[in-house]
């Protein structure tokens, strides 16, 4: 059986909610799911950090040409030399999106997240466009976003996203 994967998506370059981050990403590792991120620094970085702390496997899919470029968390590294065009892989990789914080990079793996119709947890306690994004009425809307207003908050909806992922109901099937 396939294990669920999951991508944390979020800015490189910053500190702030690096805390947050490293938390979910431990949550995902604990609970034998494979995460998925953009493998640079930051909230990737993070959430990396969180799912190795905990033996997880973490999938760098790096905007560069190197396989010594990412984050040293990652588990196995996927070097793509497409810069932001990486972003439509990182989302056809995962199950379920979790969004913190995040600049125009993160906007755009939201949008493909919607393209693609994958379940959303935006965290909006980090700002950025993972809180700005669920203020949209089109992705109001949608029953593919959730918000999550505390780390804790993000790992009960995750729990809830792969259990319906497991049991779809009988509409979905």
């Amino acid at each position: 059986m396939r294990h669920v994967q999951i991508a944390v998506i979020g800015s490189s370059g910053i500190t702030e909610y690096y805390e947050e981050a490293r938390i979910i990403g431990a949550f995902i590792a604990e609970n034998g799911w494979i995460l998925i991120n953009g493998g640079r620094d930051g909230i990737m970085e993070a959430s990396a950090k969180g799912a190795a702390e905990k033996g997880g496997i973490v999938i760098g899919i790096h905007p560069g040409d190197s396989l010594d470029e990412a984050n040293p968390y990652c588990t196995a590294v996927i070097p793509t030399g497409m810069g932001f065009a990486r972003n439509a892989i990182n989302i056809l990789s995962a199950d379920i999106v979790v969004a913190i914080s995040g600049g125009f990079g993160t906007l755009t793996e939201l949008a493909y997240a919607m393209l693609y119709g994958k379940p959303i947890v935006c965290c909006t306690f980090s700002g950025g466009w993972s809180e700005e994004f669920c203020q949209s009425g089109m992705v109001a809307s949608s029953g593919n976003v959730m918000r999550a207003h505390s780390p804790e908050e993000a790992c009960r909806l995750l729990t809830e996203c792969v259990a319906a992922l497991r049991h779809p109901s009988r509409d979905e099937k």
